[in-house]
């Protein structure tokens, strides 16, 4: 039987093959490296959504809610997608988008909906749960979110990939991983963390902002599509998602409000911390992403490639990731001594500033400072440094305890 502690192992190790590959990108304006620049950008993002988002979180929902006797029937499924991770570790870096790396993606694709599947009929969450409402919208979302990687194909063999229409296709996935997929799984833990320690959600507030959640997600897709100046129903529906996201952060800032002794009792004074901070950067996320509403920033956005890489990283990195660490560490899955996450945390935030100070300086044609570029390299490597902290830390425990039952 595959152990959740060995799954949660085998997705830090994504996290660190995505994030050393995240600085071999950030290289490339300082020394020559004879690969191909845009075949490891797709690797990079591939393992890091495929490999260390979705293992972390498929690892989180089979050690929390798959029944016991349903667990030993996940090693085959569990195993058929670590080939084809690895299928596209090794095939995007030589060959970019063609043949083997696309069987794989679309392999990758299939085994999420076996997982979806085996999830809906093996776990064992109670029916009139919070966390049950996130975690079965967080799936839909995901098999929705695949309509946009299967319609590439037809794209690029009717209008191309100069296409606007290659483009939203790419943005039409984003968006549902992101806001969808990522966002609402990790709530759907948030919600469990609170429902296992039999803390009192206001059931009103849960319900309410759970709509609030489901309606801004599908409202805020129209602002991915914004760039292409479309006509202005999109906008209204987009200035709609915004407020509807907007009425959501209040609920989730009141629903969180009222969990903070509890938070603080079942959490260490860190660890609260590091929940407060992931609740800003989520306020800082929502808050970018609806002043893109306005055209002029829309516009801004898409030809600022600063601003785009600063956002995703943003959400990526810091809410994402260090939301699954978090609960990881909260279920026993991995161990976080704090001075890993430290490092890794200096890393993530003054890399932000830079991106985001140099996006800035491209807006306002400024010149950037000397060394730029080795400095971002220098802080960024923060990042991968925490990271290893954190794999070495899980070795042993990771490996004393492959035998062991579930």
């Amino acid at each position: 039987m595959m152990k959740a502690k060995t799954q949660s192992f085998v997705a830090l190790l994504y996290f660190l093959i995505a994030s050393s590959l995240g600085i071999l990108l950030r290289l490339f304006p300082i020394i020559d490296i004879n690969i191909d620049y845009k075949f490891f950008v797709h690797t990079h993002s591939h393992v890091a959504l495929l490999g260390w988002v979705y293992i972390g979180l498929t690892s989180l929902l089979f050690y929390l809610y798959i029944k016991e006797e349903a667990k030993r029937k996940y090693t085959k499924l569990f195993l058929f997608t670590q080939v084809t991770i690895v299928g596209m570790l090794i095939s995007f870096p030589i060959t970019g988008y063609a043949l083997f790396s696309i069987i794989f993606s679309t392999l990758f694709i299939i085994c999420s909906y076996w997982f979806y599947a085996f999830f809906r009929k093996n776990n064992n969450l109670d029916k009139d749960s919070s966390a049950l409402k996130f975690i079965n919208t967080s799936l839909l979302f995901m098999i929705i979110s695949s309509i946009g990687p299967w319609s590439l194909g037809i794209i690029m063999n009717t209008l191309g990939s100069t296409s606007h229409w290659y483009k939203n296709a790419i943005y039409f996935y984003l968006h549902f991983q992101y806001n969808g997929w990522f966002i609402f799984c990790l709530l759907g833990l948030f919600f469990s963390f609170l429902e296992k320690h039999h803390s009192i959600i206001p059931k009103k507030k849960a319900v309410s902002f759970y709509r609030l959640m489901l309606w801004g997600c599908v409202f805020t897709l129209p602002l991915s599509f914004l760039w292409v100046k479309p006509h202005v129903t999109i906008y209204i529906l987009a200035l709609l998602g915004v407020l509807t996201q907007f009425f959501a952060l209040i609920q989730f800032y009141q629903l969180i409000k009222h969990q903070k002794s509890f938070l603080k009792e079942k959490t260490t004074p860190f660890f609260y911390r590091l929940i407060s901070f992931i609740f800003v950067l989520f306020t800082l996320k929502t808050l970018m992403q609806s002043i893109t509403v306005i055209p002029y920033f829309a516009t801004l956005s898409y030809q600022i490639r600063d601003f785009v890489i600063g956002y995703l990283h943003l959400v990526f990195l810091g809410i994402i990731s260090l939301s699954i660490l978090f609960f990881l560490h909260q279920n026993k899955l991995l161990k976080l001594p704090k001075v890993w996450i430290s490092i890794y945390l200096i890393g993530f935030l003054f890399s932000e500033i830079l991106i985001f100070y140099k996006g800035f300086c491209n807006w306002q044609q400024l010149s950037i400072i000397n060394n730029y570029y080795t400095i971002l390299v220098l802080i960024s490597v923060l990042m991968p440094i925490g990271i290893l902290g954190i794999f070495i830390t899980n070795i042993k425990p990771t490996f004393s305890n492959l035998k062991e039952p579930v």
